[in-house]
């Protein structure tokens, strides 16, 4: 299974993003669904996630980033608004999802680079 994520990039602070990420390969079912993000000299943490029992958000992003997904895409959405510095950082996505052959697997995403200025 492969995770492609995009939608970084610099923008200014109170700006907006939107991130996606792709999975494809042998999926039977996809179950959770999130978005993480390690700055600088920071532990990774859990930005926003979506799965069966909805939707959870880091307290610092709440009220400004919405989490989505697309079952027919295999996608995830992270769609990020009133941006700050502090928001700056490599996000990731992470898909758990289930194999034909009945195992369950957690994979991420090779990254993709939000930086915020003030």
């Amino acid at each position: 299974v492969q995770l492609q994520a995009s939608g970084g990039g610099l923008v200014r602070a109170g700006g907006s993003l939107r991130l996606s990420c792709a999975a494809s390969g042998s999926i039977y079912r996809l179950n959770g669904m999130g978005w993480y993000r390690q700055a600088p000299g920071k532990q990774r943490e859990l930005v926003a996630a979506i799965g069966s029992g909805g939707t959870n958000y880091a307290d610092s992003v709440k009220g400004r980033s919405t989490i989505s997904r697309d079952n027919v895409k295999n996608t995830v959405y992270l769609q990020m608004s009133s941006l700050k510095p502090e928001d700056t950082a490599v996000y990731y996505c992470n898909v758990v999802f289930v194999t034909d052959r009945g195992q369950v697997v957690s994979s991420w995403g090779q990254g993709t680079e939000v930086t915020v200025s003030s």
